[in-house]
């Protein structure tokens, strides 16, 4: 049964990171990919350089071999010869033994020229594969190398949208003071103050206006006109019988 706090512990950390990679600073994490893409690289060519270098130790062992192979065969010759023109039997005995004795030299020699020969076969084929690696690798070195301006252009970008966003949230987060009036609230003061005007006046234009009150004022001017007219006519009238009324009164 897994242990429910190591399961937890890896739970935990594997939050932890999660957040560490949301919050890390792309430019760094760029940074830090470079430099992983670089060690990699590095590593991949220390180990080629480690297989080629096996191959070339091969080499160097199977040509003292071959020489080794020249020598004794050369040796071994001599003695058969030596052997053959020895005249003395004894001599020519230990001609013969001292070829024998170069001879499984030789034999040894070969058979370990001949291991050597095989590891020398794979040596080869594996200094192939580790250049066709270490080549891979370089490429894709420098291709990430390529990208990495690009990358930092991006980062940049992506920055400066992030700090704008942030300035945009803030000033959605500020709130107008409420003892201070508002350009909006001042503008619609004066919008509702000068349609209000335009409506009193279209109402005023409607109803006749001024020339309602000129035609009102023409008419009572016509009537007091008319009223004085009549006024002046009584005065006239009374001051027509007021002599008429003394000689009346003379007369009785």
């Amino acid at each position: 049964m897994a242990n429910p706090f190591s399961k937890g512990w890896k739970y935990m950390m594997s939050s932890f990171d999660q957040k560490i990679d949301e919050n890390a600073d792309p430019k760094v994490q760029i940074q830090q990919a470079v430099e992983g893409a670089k060690k990699q690289h590095q590593q991949i060519s220390e180990h080629a350089a480690e297989i080629i270098g096996r191959k070339s130790q091969l080499e160097m062992q199977i040509n003292r071999l071959l020489k080794s192979q020249q020598d004794y065969q050369a040796q071994t010759q001599r003695a058969l010869e030596l052997a053959d023109k020895a005249e003395d039997p004894q001599k020519a005995t230990e001609y013969n033994q001292a070829a024998e004795v170069v001879a499984s030299q030789l034999v040894a020699v070969e058979q370990e020229l001949e291991g050597l020969k095989t590891q020398h076969a794979a040596a080869q084929h594996a200094a192939e594969q580790a250049k066709r690696q270490q080549q891979e690798s370089e490429a894709r070195l420098k291709e990430q190398l390529t990208e990495v301006d690009q990358l930092l252009a991006q980062a940049d970008q992506a920055s400066m949208q992030e700090q704008s966003a942030k300035a945009m949230d803030s000033l959605n987060e500020l709130k107008p003071d409420e003892s201070t009036p508002t350009l909006d609230a001042v503008r619609a003061k004066i919008e509702k103050r000068y349609t209000d005007a335009l409506g009193a006046q279209e109402l005023h234009e409607a109803t006749g206006g001024d020339r309602i009150h000129e035609i009102a004022a023409a008419g009572n001017d016509f009537k007091a006109s008319a009223r004085l007219d009549a006024i002046r006519a009584e005065m006239a009238k009374k001051k027509e019988i007021e002599p008429g009324s003394e000689e009346a009164s003379k007369e009785s």
